[in-house]
C-alpha cells in the first residue's frame, strides 16, 4: 500500500468528512445528560463514548499483541452503567478514545507491516479490515451520539 493510500487510510480514522467527528460529537457536552437515555434509544452518551473507548483499545490490542483475547461480548464492550462515575471518568475516556485514535493511525502509517497481510494470530482478518471496522465502528456511534445529543437538546 502506497504512502498515499495509507494517509487517507490513517485521516478516515478521524476525518470529519461526511459527518460529524468524534471530537465535535463530544465537545462541550454538559455533565448532566452524559447518563440521559432519551425514549426510543437504547444508549447514553456516556455507553456510547465507553463503548467506543472499549472496542478502539480492543482492535489496537487485537492488532499488536500476540497473546491478544478478546473480551467477553457484550460485558466487555459496553459500561455497566448509563452514567459516568465522575466527571474525571468522562474526561478520562475522552482522552483514551483520542490515544487509541493516535495508535490507529499509527499502524495505518507503519511502513514495514503489510496492512493487506492477515494478523497471524487472528482468524483471517487483515490489517486493513481491521482499521476499516474502527472507522466504520466508530462513524456509526458518533451518528448515535449526536443522535442522543439531539433529542437532549444539546446539538446545534
Amino acid at each position: 500500500m502506497n504512502e498515499t493510500a495509507r494517509a487517507t487510510l490513517a485521516s478516515a480514522i478521524g476525518w470529519e468528512q461526511a459527518h460529524a467527528s468524534f471530537d465535535a460529537a463530544v465537545a462541550d457536552v454538559p455533565p448532566e445528560i452524559r447518563g440521559h437515555r432519551p425514549d426510543g434509544l437504547p444508549h447514553s452518551l456516556w455507553e456510547l463514548v465507553e463503548h467506543i473507548r472499549l472496542a478502539q483499545a480492543d482492535l489496537v490490542a487485537f492488532m499488536e499483541d500476540p497473546a491478544y483475547v478478546a473480551p467477553e461480548w457484550p460485558a466487555g464492550y459496553w459500561p455497566d452503567d448509563p452514567a459516568p462515575p465522575s466527571v474525571a471518568a468522562w474526561d478520562a475516556s475522552l482522552v483514551a478514545v483520542r490515544a487509541d485514535r493516535e495508535r490507529l493511525r499509527a499502524i495505518a502509517h507503519r511502513t514495514a507491516l503489510d496492512l493487506t497481510s492477515e494478523i497471524p494470530w487472528g482468524t483471517g482478518q487483515t490489517y486493513l479490515r481491521t482499521l476499516l471496522l474502527a472507522v466504520d465502528h466508530t462513524a456509526y456511534h458518533v451518528g448515535q451520539i449526536v443522535a442522543v445529543r439531539q433529542l437532549s437538546g444539546a446539538w446545534t
